[in-house]
């Protein structure tokens, strides 16, 4: 074989690699590579999608890190509800999902049950459990006051605006039952049996058995958790809303944070500041931030996999 002859064979075969790669290469440059690069650029500009952008340098950086108040609030909320919200929600799904697959009879209703109320819309559930968590007239709050317990402020106390949303969260935990039902049923029963003959005790063979062969779902119900969680948006948005009393309506202004920026998250910010206040180039910083905190965590979380795999060893 010559070598224009080698030369051709290997360009076709470069072509034909290229258009089988060509529907990924172009959703990565349109819907990834672009926007980020666009974010990066209007950074360093002073835009306010009026007026063409001029470069400003690092104002947007200084002003957002040194100057703008709500930002570091709501870096933190996002990262306790990152934290504490993915943390409950994983531990949560995949109680109820062992207790599920280890029922005997009425299974499927008790499926029903708990994956119905992850199909209801964001709004609507949360709205819903405002309502229900009401400090005045909610009936939560009256059935701990007729037990003899404390009744929190829920929606409108800070302290416990962000444990409310935690356990709506845990509420519309059908999503991850499901995936983790599924992922306890593919558990080997002969791995179990030998766990059983050796004496093993239930929370041994959960540790020993289950663990280890659920521990690639359970690292993915982690990530993709965080990254939910980083754009976590409408359900605090609404809850501030309903609790201070301006429902909607036109012509209305909402400060997002209700009570005391306690609800107030990055992706919140980035909308305020950016559609409501028309400052793009702040807005791009946070959401460069918010960026390089997902990419964070989720290189963190593969990293630590190994160790979840194992966990029995």
């Amino acid at each position: 074989m010559t070598t224009h002859t080698l030369r051709s064979k290997r360009r076709r075969s470069a072509l034909r690699t290229v258009a089988f790669l060509s529907p990924w290469l172009i959703g990565f440059s349109v819907f990834f590579a672009y926007p980020l690069i666009s974010t990066v650029y209007f950074s360093f500009m002073k835009y306010d999608g009026f007026r063409p952008p001029t470069p400003n340098g690092l104002e947007n950086w200084t002003y957002v890190f040194s100057e703008y108040r709500l930002f570091w609030p709501a870096l933190r909320n996002t990262l306790w509800l990152v934290v504490v919200m993915v943390s409950c929600r994983v531990v949560f799904g995949l109680g109820i999902g062992l207790l599920i697959t280890r029922i005997k009879s009425g299974a499927g209703v008790f499926r029903t049950l708990f994956y119905l109320p992850y199909l209801a819309p964001p709004v609507a559930a949360t709205l819903a459990f405002v309502f229900l968590l009401n400090p005045g007239t909610g009936p939560v709050n009256s059935i701990l006051d007729s037990i003899g317990l404390p009744s929190p402020g829920w929606f409108t106390d800070p302290a416990w605006s962000k444990p409310a949303l935690t356990m709506l969260a845990l509420w519309g935990i059908g999503d991850l039952m499901v995936i983790f039902m599924a992922a306890l049923l593919d558990v080997p029963k002969e791995q179990y049996e030998a766990a059983e003959l050796d004496g093993a005790s239930s929370w041994q063979r959960f540790r020993f058995v289950t663990l280890p062969n659920i521990s690639p779902i359970v690292m993915f119900a982690v990530v993709t958790g965080v990254i939910q969680t980083m754009q976590y948006y409408t359900q605090p948005l609404v809850a501030g809303k309903v609790a201070s009393g301006i429902i909607g309506g036109s012509g209305q202004q909402f400060e997002p944070g209700y009570p005391e920026k306690s609800t107030l998250t990055l992706p919140q910010l980035i909308y305020n500041i950016g559609f409501q206040r028309f400052d793009y180039g702040a807005a791009a910083v946070i959401a460069l931030v918010l960026f390089v905190l997902s990419m964070v965590f989720t290189a963190f979380l593969m990293r630590r996999r190994g160790g979840l795999v194992q966990v029995g060893d």
